[in-house]
């Protein structure tokens, strides 16, 4: 599922730059310009002829919008051999047009380059947002399994390429609209590719510098099953679980329609609650293995306190009736029933007792 806020194609995006941009000119150069003169007189001022380089420019946003890129790119190209090191004004949309040139010619790992040369060499520019859009996308792209340009075949691995345009976005315009799609676009890159332990970290980095943002909810989820999916079993740290269980509390509170339609709920939380069941009864029988006898019936007790509903802790009474350390159950049937039979013993009861005896023996 993609992040809610929508972006514009790569090469829609383009287009419509041009088409603006076209028409912009075309106003400016049938529109008239007029001054309150001396004389309290409204004057025509005389319009100034474009120069040289301006048409060259002029000239390269008609060829892409006639889709001719390469003729875009070519023109482009003289004019920046010529001019790149000259303080232009320019320079950066000479730059930005060759870049969306390359990039309707299926190039964009070479379009990089350009829209590079415009964001780090022109960040006060007017076309220093148009260009971090674009690298934005271009790595959505390569994100999304786009293989890079090799030899004129797309084999190339370009996953280290989308990363690191993903987290330059947002370090170029923290706290913008941009920033915000890049930061949840990561997440659920790493999500996706089963990297929880990245993918927990960069959803948190989410929720800390978008505190408000469209896909803070999703975030929230998410980063709960990442959280789930890093616990490994019983044998190992169970801190992970401790902090889902909390935040699937608050997840349930917040959206409780969400938490019942993904399953953020309590019955999720119950499942949580066996597992970390489950962690004591393994220690617990590992203390018995050993012969640690007191350490052993710490764990068990724990366990029937802080879990009384789960499998686990009829397990733990089982092992404690075994080794006697929990008082047999008294009968509650009349005297007529069967000597083999033993009545069950309820968890509360059972964790009561378990804390008598340990109260008595240790």
């Amino acid at each position: 599922m993609p992040p809610t806020t929508p972006l514009i194609g790569a090469h829609t995006a383009a287009l419509a730059l041009l088409v603006l941009s076209c028409g912009a000119h075309t106003l400016s150069a049938q529109s008239q310009e007029y001054n309150l003169g001396s004389e309290r007189t409204w004057e025509q001022v005389e319009p100034v002829a474009p120069s040289q380089d301006e048409r060259t420019i002029a000239d390269a946003r008609r060829a892409l919008a006639d889709d001719t890129p390469s003729r875009a790119h070519k023109l482009l190209t003289t004019w920046l051999d010529a001019n790149a090191s000259a303080p232009s004004p320019l320079v950066p949309e000479a730059y930005l047009l060759r870049a969306d040139a390359l990039l309707a010619m299926d190039k964009e790992f070479k379009a990089l380059f350009d829209y590079e040369a415009v964001i780090k060499g022109y960040p006060q520019s007017d076309f220093f947002r148009t260009a971090v859009q674009r690298e934005l996308e271009i790595g959505l792209a390569y994100a999304g399994g786009k293989p890079r340009r090799w030899m004129g075949m797309r084999l190339g691995d370009s996953e280290d390429i989308a990363v690191e345009i993903l987290i330059r976005v947002q370090e170029r315009m923290p706290g913008s609209e941009l920033a915000e799609y890049a930061s949840i676009a990561l997440a659920d890159y790493y999500f996706d590719r089963q990297d929880m332990n990245l993918a927990r970290e960069a959803y948190d980095l989410y929720l800390i510098n978008h505190p408000s943002g469209a896909n803070r909810m999703r975030a929230t989820s998410r980063r709960i099953y990442a959280e789930i999916a890093r616990f490994k079993g019983p044998r190992y740290d169970a801190a992970g679980l401790l902090n889902a269980r909390v935040r699937i509390e608050d997840f349930a509170a917040r959206y409780p329609v969400e938490a019942e339609k993904t399953g953020l709920n309590e019955a999720m939380g119950s499942r949580i609650d066996e597992s970390l069941a489950a962690q004591y009864l393994d220690t617990a029988s590992w203390y018995v293995r050993v012969g640690d006898e007191a350490s052993a019936r710490f764990a068990l007790r724990r366990l029937i306190k802080e879990y009384p509903q789960t499998l686990a802790a009829q397990e733990a009474l089982g092992i404690m009736r075994e080794h006697e350390w929990i008082a047999p159950p008294h009968p509650t049937t009349p005297p007529t029933t069967p000597a083999s039979y033993t009545p069950e013993v309820s968890l509360s009861e059972g964790a009561a007792a378990a804390d008598d005896v340990a109260e008595g023996g240790e």
